[in-house]
C-alpha cells in the first residue's frame, strides 16, 4: 500500500511540475507575443510621425516655400489593368501629378513601377498616360525596377540623383514612401491622391502598418535593390528611360 501511494505521489508531481512548465511557456509565449506587438504598433507610431508636416494638399503646396523647387515629382505606381489601361488608384495619382506638374512644382516626372515582365508594365503605361495628356516625353523618366517602395526611394537616389521630390501616392502609402525618401536623404514633401474611396482600403490599412515595419528595417540594413545600373540624372532627358 505504502509503494502505491508513494507512486500516486511521485505520478502528482510530475503531473503538476508538467503543468507548471506548460504554464511557464505559455506566459513566455505570450510575453513574446505582447512584445512582438508592441515593437510593430511603435515602428508603425515612428515611421508615420516622421512625415509630420509632409503631407499637404495640392493647394497648401502651392502656398509653401518648397512650392517649384523639387527636382520632380516622384509617381509611385500600382495596379494595371488586363487591358494595359491604368488602375482606378493609378489614375488618380497620375492625375495628381499631372496636375501638380501644370502648376510648377517641378520640371521632370519620375514614374516608379514594376516592369518586370515582358507582359506586365507599370511604367510605360504611366508615361502613355502623361504624354497623352500633354508632358513632353523628355521630361518624363521611368524607373522600370520599382518592385517596392523602398526600391523606388533607393532608385530614385541612387540611379536617378534625385536630391528633392514631391511625392505622389495615396495617403495611407505616403507615411512609408515619405520615410524612405528621407532615410536615403531626399528632401520630399507628398500631395495624397485620394480622389475616390477605394474599395479593400481596410486591408490595405493592416497591410501598410505591416509594410511600414519591413521598410523601416530594409531602411535600417539598406539591401541593395533588384536592379541597379548606370546613372541617369534627373536633370536630363527622360527619352534615355524609353525601352519602346
Amino acid at each position: 500500500m505504502k509503494r502505491k501511494t508513494k507512486k500516486k505521489k511521485e505520478k502528482t508531481k510530475k503531473k503538476a511540475a508538467k503543468k507548471g512548465t506548460f504554464k511557464r511557456l505559455l506566459l513566455w509565449l505570450l510575453l513574446l507575443a505582447v512584445l512582438g506587438i508592441a515593437a510593430l504598433l511603435l515602428t508603425d507610431l515612428a515611421v508615420r510621425k516622421s512625415a509630420d508636416g509632409k503631407i499637404l494638399s495640392a493647394d497648401a503646396l502651392k502656398e509653401d516655400a518648397r512650392f517649384g523647387k523639387a527636382d520632380c515629382i516622384l509617381i509611385f505606381g500600382c495596379g494595371v489593368k488586363n487591358d494595359g489601361t491604368p488602375s482606378d488608384m493609378l489614375t488618380d495619382r497620375l492625375k495628381t501629378g499631372l496636375m501638380l506638374y501644370q502648376a510648377g512644382a517641378a520640371p521632370k516626372i519620375l514614374v516608379s513601377g514594376d516592369h518586370g515582365r515582358a507582359e506586365y508594365d507599370e511604367v510605360n503605361t504611366m508615361k502613355s498616360w502623361l504624354t497623352a495628356n500633354g508632358v513632353p516625353s523628355e521630361d518624363v523618366f521611368m524607373d522600370h525596377a520599382g518592385f517596392s517602395t523602398y526600391e523606388s526611394v533607393y532608385r530614385a537616389d541612387a540611379v536617378f540623383e534625385v536630391k528633392s521630390a514631391v511625392l505622389v501616392t495615396q495617403e495611407y502609402h505616403l507615411y512609408r514612401a515619405l520615410y524612405g525618401a528621407e532615410e536615403f536623404g531626399i528632401e520630399a514633401v507628398g500631395v495624397p491622391a485620394d480622389l475616390h474611396r477605394y474599395r479593400g482600403q481596410s486591408v490595405r490599412d493592416v497591410r501598410e502598418m505591416l509594410a511600414r515595419c519591413k521598410d523601416f528595417l530594409w531602411c535600417l540594413f539598406r539591401p541593395e535593390p533588384k536592379y541597379l545600373g548606370d546613372p541617369i540624372p534627373i536633370s536630363g532627358d527622360g527619352d534615355l528611360t524609353n525601352d519602346k
